[in-house]
């Protein structure tokens, strides 16, 4: 395979079905790239002394799927041999210990697809207009990410 048949490709996907690490992981495999990193957020049985049942995602999203491909397009920037780049995020309820996103990327070498996996979660979490409701025992609560800057500019 000639390199410039294996064009970068970003992979975005929102769904309310069980995330596969398998399937996003395998979206980025190159065979010009020596590593592949993955995050995946996972939702934990609690949050501040209560416990979690589970939670729920709403996104609006073609606006985060718009700001999910500026995230995709500043990785490219920042590391330009960075091959592939794959983002699935879960809507609706995830049960605890299931993924509720998951990103990978590739790139010849580790530092590059580590670098720039952080940078996507967390520019994510302070960027992309996604929601998390938090289900307790007997309550819930709507969380906003500490990181975002869209929710912290009124205060």
């Amino acid at each position: 395979m000639d390199e410039s048949e294996d064009v970068p490709k970003d992979f975005i996907k929102f769904k309310s079905a069980k995330l596969s690490v398998d399937e996003v992981s395998e979206l980025v495999v190159s065979p010009y790239c020596g590593a592949v990193s993955l995050f995946i957020g996972t939702t934990r049985n609690n949050f501040e002394g209560k416990k979690v049942i589970h939670l729920e995602y709403e996104a609006y999203t073609s606006m985060a799927e718009t700001e999910i491909k500026k995230i995709c397009r500043d990785i490219r920037q920042k590391w330009p041999s960075v091959k592939h780049i794959a983002v699935h995020h879960r809507l609706g309820v995830v049960p605890i210990t299931e993924a509720s996103v998951i990103i990978a990327v590739s790139s010849p070498h580790r530092a590059e697809s580590l670098e720039a996996v952080m940078y996507c979660i967390n520019t994510l979490k302070a960027s992309v207009p996604i929601w998390k409701k938090e289900i307790y025992e007997d309550e819930y609560s709507w969380k906003e990410n500490k990181e975002c800057f869209w929710a912290n500019s009124e205060k």
